[in-house]
């Protein structure tokens, strides 16, 4: 057997236990190895189910070798955020309201996931109940930025995000609500796709906001991703919020290149309705000349404002989380970290009126995407609108989760894919966002694959310790 190396993603992993340069045995126990090294300065993990996670590769290289492979994630360890329900684990949406709370029963992804043979071994750090922000006054420390531990990795995926930067696992599952899989992977470089609104289940999900709510894929390459919502998407009688679809095959695009599509570039988000960080500004522009010589035409294009999207993300949020929330909040407020106490008590504060009058300019704003996605293949939009900034300074971490251009996509519901555009003079991630029609999840993945390949950012990685 060959030594795993750094960095190897599920697809290579994959074709490596058919051609039986590896196992999956070797594989755990080289990421276990690496965790041990590297985890103590990332904080990516809660809890590592590490014997269990031993015991299924031994059991996922003995089916393999009898040639029993299930399919491309048989033996692939996942990283699971912990709003997300593992039987037998802890999930404590990192508070101290759900400490003890221990899952009687697999989250639907994760049923998927050990149907097709993965192995959830660990619960990932998030924000409290994925709402807060990167906190110190909660049970357990906050997930770093590998690229620089002093600064955040983006939230509330923030485990899932640091974890794939740092090559501490190969897949992971995250949320996103208002953003909470494009922040982490735009922070840390790498890709994070919220799916069509119903694609993949909820159930078994803590709800944050249940129109809002989305379980995506998170990895480190546009194959690995595709590979990974193969198996969580499908229909959920189960969740009220799941689309009666059967789309597979999100592998399907990954090669087709940009040439000949037509491509929006929404330059409003990020020049006039929130003016960016010029880095992420000429990355930006830079990527738009790349789409270009790679074949495509880009043309601007004018969606509502930001401004608007997020008031309305923002009172719908407010207003469902604080309806899941509000018990524990009269009883127990003492429980709740400050940040995620005073997010979560904005909802009190609504009326049904505002709820309504919300839902209302949502169905305007889903139109006004539909109409300009009739003309073009997919949008082209930033993400961050600054590189991340320091832990430690709470002001600054406020702002940069503010000035964003995710939000956008959970209100209507479109799939979005957040990706790095380039690295900062200080050496982090910049990043931007491709957003597709309407279950076009396999050719938002497919112009990720070709940023890839035309950009090259995928191979650049934290420098850690070896």
């Amino acid at each position: 057997m060959s030594a795993v190396p750094d960095y190897f993603g599920a697809a290579a992993a994959s074709r490596a236990f058919i051609e039986g340069t590896l196992t999956p045995t070797a594989l755990m126990t080289a990421l276990l190895d690496r965790i041990a090294r590297i985890d103590p300065v990332i904080n990516a993990f809660i809890r590592l189910d590490a014997d269990t996670a031993i015991a299924a590769a031994a059991h996922a290289t003995q089916e393999i070798a009898a040639g029993r492979k299930r399919g491309p994630l048989h033996g692939i360890p996942v990283g699971i955020k912990d709003i997300i329900d593992v039987a037998g684990l802890p999930t404590t949406c990192h508070s101290k309201i759900l400490v003890d709370n221990i899952a009687k029963a697999d989250a639907a992804v994760v049923a998927r996931l050990r149907a097709a043979g993965a192995i959830p071994f660990g619960k990932l750090s998030t924000h409290e109940f994925a709402i807060g922000g990167p906190s110190l006054d909660l049970p357990f420390p906050p997930a770093r930025n590998p690229w620089n531990p002093a600064c955040h990795p983006g939230g509330s995926s923030s485990g899932s995000g640091a974890g794939l930067a740092a090559g501490l696992f190969p897949l992971a599952l995250g949320t996103d609500t208002g953003g909470s899989v494009r922040n982490p992977a735009s922070a840390c470089g790498i890709i994070g796709l919220k799916p069509t609104y119903g694609m993949v289940s909820r159930r078994g999900v803590f709800p944050l906001a249940f129109s809002l709510d989305h379980v995506g894929p998170m990895a480190r390459t546009a194959e690995d991703a595709a590979l990974l919502l193969d198996v969580i998407a499908g229909h959920d009688a189960a969740d009220a919020g799941s689309a009666a679809t059967s789309v597979s095959g999100f592998g399907r695009a990954l090669g087709r290149g940009f040439k000949g599509l037509r491509i929006g570039f929404v330059r409003h988000f990020h020049e006039t309705d929130m003016p960016a960080d010029p880095e992420v500004a000429a990355a930006l522009e830079e990527a738009a000349r790349i789409l270009t010589t790679e074949g495509a035409r880009v043309d601007s294009v004018t969606l509502p404002s930001l401004g608007e999207f997020s008031a309305v993300n923002r009172v719908i949020l407010g207003a469902e989380a604080w309806s899941i929330h509000a018990p524990w909040l009269r009883e127990r407020p003492e429980d709740y970290g400050a940040l995620a106490r005073e997010r979560l008590m904005m909802g009190a504060f609504l009326s049904a009126g505002d709820y309504v009058g919300a839902q209302r300019r949502r169905t305007q704003m889903i139109a006004a995407v539909d109409a300009v996605l009739a003309e073009y293949d997919f949008l082209l939009c930033a993400s961050s609108m600054d590189p991340a900034t320091r832990i430690d300074q709470a002001e600054k971490t406020e702002r940069y989760y503010a000035r964003q251009a995710r939000t956008p996509f959970n209100v209507t519901g479109h799939p979005a894919v957040a990706m790095m555009a380039g690295l900062s003079r200080d050496g982090m991630p910049l990043s931007l966002q491709f957003v597709g029609k309407f279950f076009d999840d396999a050719g938002v993945l497919g112009a990720a694959a070709a940023w890839e390949r035309a950009a090259g950012w995928a191979a650049h990685h934290p420098n850690l310790p070896a």
